[in-house]
């Protein structure tokens, strides 16, 4: 099994704030005009890390963006935590500690860029703290969203205490080989039943409510395609925060980041991050 987190650039790491959040900084290679670009937040989701956004970060850090990888408390390197008492609340405070932790080091608040679970927690915490955009990749689908755009045929299931991390046999999807499966069940574990029940709807979850008017920075939404009823979850996403929108026909969910399109929406990111080299 090819293992992309440990093919990855030379970069440092530390532990920030009370809860030993393991934060991941990898340096863009600048060019002189490139200096007063915004950072980069990537936020993974549930049961992940850091490691899911092996492929990504060499490309962001050859293009000249510094790039910042957070881990939510109880996930890869971070502290281990007690995830029976874990909150979605308390992941907000996480990426909140992330933000003010890179704003105090770049003197600039960073474009957040979350993945599912990270995408829902971006979006909450957008409509009061300020960043300079916001991508979301196959984000969880806020309460609004839902309510126009729902999933249908759930049959919701409870989530009990603790998560375990989801099964993923190594055989080939739409976007992902054998090997991109194998490297995520490696790195998978365990997520919080509380975090996770608040947003999920597949859980019976009500949904997190995000006031779409409140996010006023730039917005991306990138969603993974298999119907006509995703892609029209994906554009109302984008219309609620009013962005801009891309749907992946023919990708999967975690294809999106680790397989083998993925560069598809890496270089979607590259081309809607270029309006800050034009400010």
């Amino acid at each position: 099994m090819r293992d992309y987190a440990r093919e990855l650039p030379e970069h440092t790491a530390r532990h920030i704030g009370e809860n030993g959040l393991f934060l991941e900084i990898f340096p863009g290679n600048h060019r002189s005009d490139e200096a007063d670009r915004p950072p980069l937040l990537f936020v993974h989701g549930a049961f992940t890390g850091s490691w899911m956004w092996s492929k990504y970060l060499p490309h962001f850090m050859a293009a000249g963006w510094d790039s910042y990888c957070i881990n939510l408390r109880g996930h890869y390197k971070s502290r281990s935590v007690d995830f029976t008492k874990v909150e979605f609340e308390d992941y907000l405070e996480d990426i909140q500690e992330a933000i003010s932790e890179i704003a105090g080091e770049c003197g600039a608040a960073p474009v957040v860029i979350g993945f599912s679970m990270g995408g829902i927690l971006s979006q909450k915490l957008a409509e009061s703290v300020g960043i300079a955009g916001l991508v979301l990749i196959d984000s969880s689908i806020s309460r609004e969203v839902h309510d126009e755009a729902p999933y249908q045929g759930l049959a919701p299931q409870a989530p009990g205490l603790v998560i375990p991390a989801p099964a993923r046999e190594e055989q080939s999807s739409a976007d992902e080989t054998p090997e991109d499966i194998a490297f995520q069940r490696k790195y998978l574990s365990m997520e919080s039943a509380k975090a996770f029940g608040a947003f999920s709807f597949h859980f019976g979850a009500q949904g997190i409510s995000v006031d779409g008017g409140k996010i006023t920075c730039p917005s991306l939404v990138i969603s993974a395609v298999s119907d006509e009823a995703g892609d029209h979850r994906g554009r109302v996403t984008a219309r609620h925060i009013g962005g801009e929108y891309l749907g992946l026909w023919g990708t999967t969910h975690t294809g999106l980041l680790v397989g083998q399109r993925y560069h598809e929406a890496v270089s979607r990111i590259m081309v809607w991050l270029a309006r800050f080299d034009e400010r």
